[in-house]
């Protein structure tokens, strides 16, 4: 999750915001903040995908899709990449159950393997998946992954020598609300993650401490902010969301290089950082 970002999957948001139509159906029964701007979203996209294209990364868009809505822009979660191939997800939250089947098609186009899928009842968003090392990845059980998704993940992965940690991460605020694995922690590099301790699942504190990392704690004021989501583009290079000073700080005390964009309209009213916003394809 920390290598040099040579590849990445996004979507712009006129793919998945697509019209004011489309975002005055969607946003309140996907539980944005409010109806996010077009135009605006345009721009802070753009100036998004630069950071990412800065540091020499190729950038792949996803197509529209027409089974999908406004959370489609939020590319990291209906797949998982390993060195074998792409994992497809069958996504916990009933309304992205289209990205699956979207990013399936588009993978096919761009003659990408694909190593499996994680099909329904199954359930898993790559919000909740998190590379600690090349062999090992811990699989938040949350409302979004089920144990049955946890489970299928470790089918797949298990023949590839990597060993899959399942951590349980507390209800929150219910399963209308969104709290991910990658809500709580961010590796920037091999030895250093940003983190909210307070939800942290102890058994991955221990693990994370137990492998070496130097955890950096985002203070409470700036977890709503999503502090936490932070975005390496290569070891201590990293992008965030600006307006979170105290955390950003931190990553460069630590030696971090801080890439910061704007997201009032494709992060914060759809509550998906710069993590969520990508899906990394090829990192190396």
């Amino acid at each position: 999750m920390v290598a040099p970002l040579r590849r990445v999957i996004v979507k712009r948001p006129s793919e998945a915001y697509v019209s004011a139509a489309k975002i005055a159906a969607e946003w309140r029964e996907l539980g944005f903040t409010g109806p996010p701007d077009l135009a605006r979203a345009e721009e802070e996209h753009a100036a998004f995908v630069a950071l990412l294209q800065s540091s020499g990364a190729e950038v792949l868009y996803l197509p529209a899709a027409p089974e999908t809505t406004l959370d489609s822009i939020y590319a990291h979660d209906p797949g998982l990449v390993t060195a074998s191939g792409v994992v497809v997800f069958n996504l916990g939250k009933p309304a992205r159950r289209g990205e699956g089947p979207a990013l399936r098609k588009a993978l096919d186009a761009w003659g990408t393997l694909v190593l499996g899928e994680v099909a329904p009842p199954a359930t898993a968003e790559g919000g909740d998946i998190l590379w600690v090392d090349a062999n090992t990845l811990v699989a938040g059980r949350t409302y979004r992954t089920n144990a049955s998704g946890v489970a299928r993940i470790r089918e797949l992965l298990s023949p590839l020598g990597v060993t899959v940690l399942e951590v349980g991460l507390p209800s929150w605020n219910g399963p209308g609300d969104l709290l991910h694995l990658l809500s709580l922690v961010s590796p920037v590099a091999e030895d250093l993650a940003v983190v909210y301790r307070r939800l942290l699942p102890i058994p991955l504190l221990e693990l994370l401490e137990e492998r070496g990392y130097r955890l950096l704690d985002v203070p409470d004021e700036e977890f709503a902010a999503m502090g936490p989501n932070v975005l390496a583009l290569a070891p201590r290079r990293v992008v965030m969301l600006e307006g979170l000073p105290r955390t950003r700080a931190l990553l460069e005390a630590a030696g971090c290089e801080v890439g910061v964009y704007t997201g009032q309209e494709i992060s914060l009213k759809g509550g998906g950082g710069p993590t969520c916003l990508t899906r990394p394809l090829l990192r190396g």
